[in-house]
């Protein structure tokens, strides 16, 4: 009956110690997964925001061209 108990009691903590190695590899592929989608929103972000402060600077450069030529007139 122990040699029973015994080789119940390893196979379950087996079970469990796979159990729990296979969570913790899922979850850290999880995470990096999701590590790496917030780098590539930072990348767009700041892609956008180029974008935007260009468009700001050409706006900001025609209005100086249009004052300097209404000063001039």
């Amino acid at each position: 009956m122990s040699s029973y108990t015994s080789k119940l009691v390893l196979a379950l903590s087996c079970s469990i110690t796979f159990g729990i190695v296979g969570y913790v590899h899922i979850k850290q592929q999880y995470d990096r997964e999701k590590m790496h989608e917030g780098v590539i929103r930072d990348v767009e972000r700041q892609q956008r925001r180029k974008i935007e402060n260009v468009y700001i600077l050409e706006k900001q450069n025609e209005l100086t061209k249009k004052l300097k030529k209404e000063l001039e007139s």
